[in-house]
């Protein structure tokens, strides 16, 4: 099946007109819709700036063409995009949701949310996805009315339920903004949320691959005989056996993306027939995802996965170098807990007076927002020389 372009808009698409809105009322955007507007405003936010020096996998040091945080999120968009035109659902909706969903994310990866989540232990803990929606409600102070970003209703009910419906303990985050908006967090998230949560998985699989070639942790053979990706690597041979390495990489890649999108756009369509959902609050309120992968790709999608977990996430060159990164965040953390006055003067006064599980909620507030970069300066100020490495050496295809 080939994806068609826009398509009529879905009678289960979102639709900014019929917006919840927002927690603090404004007047309307003029020729922006309320989900275009959304989008925009995370794209003019520090945080999503602060994405380019976050690392993916490989810290910026290591290399100009590895995935960064930022570039990833550019790249769930493409997809998200791509498959909520094929779908007719709000293209700008699924945009702002992708642009967000990692807007909480610490320096160093998830090392680095690991750690943090250790150091908040005893605070409530620490969850990146909750993380995104402190960032989008309180901590982008840009406004002169609210703080955050106030953005609309569906927007903010996408990032906190990018993995579907939660239940049980609430994130810490989530928890306290409940208390003021109702964003039914028992339900299916629209069909939207769905969309860029799928995407998300599409694109790191795809561009993990990209990287770990290009890092030399694994080659081309020893993913040739996984499920669509061992077809997709047999056909390109036998249509361009001279083939560089380069456009070989390439052409698997965009390929494996193509299959995944295409896959996506003919089950979710197959479950929408048979569920025939008339409304964006009938998915919420259907017992399960409407967006998905047919059960051959599920099957496919997690065959990438395995294959990428002991050779690149567990790979001993990734995990050296986060192991030392986690190290950089629990010494910032403590440093600052247990001397205020090593925070910057603005951060300094904002933990003034509070309790100390307030004070720890700010300190993971200041951490989670540093870029990679940042945090190394700051340990380099606080400790003297950062433990984490200096950029590792090439594997055996280089690094480019």
């Amino acid at each position: 099946m080939a994806v068609a372009g826009a398509q009529p808009r879905a009678p289960w698409a979102s639709n900014a007109e019929e917006s919840r809105g927002r927690l603090f009322p404004e007047p309307d955007a003029g020729s922006r819709s309320a989900f275009r507007r959304d989008a925009d405003r995370i794209i003019h936010s520090s945080a999503f700036r602060r994405l380019a020096y976050k690392t993916q996998v490989f810290s910026y040091h290591e290399g100009d063409h590895f995935r960064t945080r930022l570039t990833h999120t550019l790249e769930v968009v493409q997809v998200a995009r791509s498959i909520a035109r094929a779908l007719g659902l709000d293209e700008d909706l699924a945009e702002a949701l992708a642009l967000a969903h990692d807007l909480g994310h610490p320096p160093f990866a998830h090392a680095g949310e690991r750690v943090l989540d250790a150091c908040m232990g005893a605070y409530g803990g620490f969850d990146h996805n909750a993380q995104s929606l402190r960032v989008v409600t309180r901590l982008e102070n840009r406004y002169p009315d609210f703080d955050g970003l106030n953005l609309s209703w569906e927007t903010l009910e996408g990032i906190v339920k990018h993995n579907g419906p939660l239940t049980g303990p609430l994130p810490h985050a989530i928890e306290v903004h409940a208390e003021r908006q109702d964003l039914w967090l028992w339900s299916w998230p629209g069909a939207e949320a769905q969309v860029a949560a799928i995407a998300d998985d599409i694109a790191y699989d795809v561009h993990d691959l990209d990287d770990g070639l290009r890092a030399g942790l694994f080659d081309i053979e020893e993913f040739a005989s996984l499920p669509l990706i061992g077809d997709i690597i047999a056909d390109i041979r036998t249509r361009w056996p001279d083939i560089d390495r380069a456009r070989f990489i390439h052409e698997i890649g965009r390929r494996v993306i193509t299959a995944l999108i295409e896959d996506v756009v003919a089950e979710t369509s197959r479950r929408a027939a048979l569920t025939q959902p008339a409304s964006a609050d009938a998915v919420r309120h259907s017992g399960a995802a409407l967006v998905g992968l047919s059960p051959r790709l599920v099957a496919a999608e997690r065959a990438i996965k395995a294959f990428l977990f002991p050779r690149m996430y567990r790979h001993p060159r990734v995990m050296a170098e986060m192991n030392a990164a986690g190290e950089v965040v629990r010494d910032l953390f403590h440093r600052y807990m247990d001397d205020t006055a090593a925070l910057p003067p603005e951060w300094r006064a904002s933990v003034a007076g509070r309790t100390e599980g307030a004070r720890a909620r700010r300190i993971a507030d200041f951490i989670a927002g540093q870029t990679d970069r940042y945090a190394l300066a700051e340990h380099g100020r606080l400790f003297g020389p950062s433990p984490a490495p200096r950029a590792v050496a090439p594997g055996r295809h280089g690094v480019a």
